[in-house]
């Protein structure tokens, strides 16, 4: 067993990019069926190869970057062997000096879920949760999650939650039978109401739900928002506006690799001229370090 311990320099660090997915394993184990990968990459024009972990590793390295790394274990929802949270973690830990590791737990497994992310935490030293409601079938504000909620806020790491449209079953006979309600930003309101030291991400642009997620985040200073998914040339102006004024402390730089590349998030973003450039350095690395407890000059102000 091989339990994951941060190197991460910070100081040499541009950037730490909260959203990194993991969709293929050392077995050839894609984390979506067939016909969803499929999909997906002709939603997202993206045809290129699904790298494994330790290419992900070199690819960040290259750039400068952390990554924060995870699958999402929908196995109940839909009937496919999840990717190894535990390989993961130990293919970060062979990697800590750019990648730190989130779990996936599929909800809808009850209390094995929660023993689960205990063990995955506690033995394998995972640093957080990836949740995506409408791929795993479940309504993150329903009470029979809760004991979950409370295991991760007592282990001190934040859980991130897709929020808005998904790509994922976009085209497809129904959309895969997907509902979109369930990532309502506002669904997880109570949630951030319940567990005031859970640290909750809201991952995307919250679109059609933008103004949900800003009033949750502006009201629960527990929610955090992280912008991947979308280029940001075609984020919505009051996510901008928040992002380069009340909320700027809690904006988080991601990509969504392998179907959004940080180089384009990146390169977009410089074009469009949308952050401030005082802004810019927490959203780009130092509210992320803050999050994850990790350690330098620049991060060291409490959340808030």
């Amino acid at each position: 067993m091989t339990r994951y311990e941060s190197a991460i320099d910070l100081d040499a660090l541009e950037a730490i990019d909260m959203h990194v997915h993991i969709e293929i394993d050392a077995h050839g184990h894609t984390s979506l069926p067939p016909d969803l990968v499929e999909a997906a990459s002709t939603y997202f024009s993206a045809d290129g190869p699904r790298p494994d972990l330790d290419s992900v590793a070199a690819y960040y390295r290259e750039r400068r970057m952390a990554a924060v790394v995870f699958t999402v274990d929908a196995t109940t929802r839909l009937g496919h062997p999840a990717l190894s949270s535990v390989e993961i973690a130990e293919g970060a830990a062979r990697n800590n000096d750019v990648l730190i590791p989130f779990g996936s737990v599929d909800p809808l497994q009850g209390a094995a879920a929660v023993d689960t992310a205990r063990r995955l935490v506690d033995e394998y030293g995972v640093r957080g949760f990836k949740f995506h409601p409408t791929v795993q079938g479940f309504d993150p504000s329903d009470r029979t999650h809760y004991p979950l909620y409370a295991t991760i806020e007592s282990l001190g790491i934040p859980a991130l939650f897709h929020t808005g449209q998904t790509g994922i079953g976009a085209g497809m006979r129904g959309g895969y039978g997907f509902k979109l309600g369930l990532s309502n930003p506002m669904l997880l309101d109570p949630v951030a109401a319940d567990f005031p030291d859970l640290q909750i991400i809201m991952a995307h642009p919250s679109v059609p739900w933008q103004d949900e997620a800003l009033s949750v985040a502006t009201h629960k200073h527990n929610t955090w928002i992280d912008l991947s998914g979308w280029s940001p040339k075609y984020f919505p102006e009051s996510l901008v506006r928040a992002a380069n004024s009340y909320l700027k402390k809690r904006v988080l730089f991601g990509s969504d690799f392998p179907l959004l590349m940080p180089d384009r998030w990146v390169r977009d973003a410089d074009a469009a001229t949308l952050f401030k450039p005082e802004v810019l350095p927490g959203i780009m690395k130092d509210n992320a370090a803050r999050l994850l407890g990790l350690t330098t000059t620049t991060a060291s102000e409490g959340a808030s």
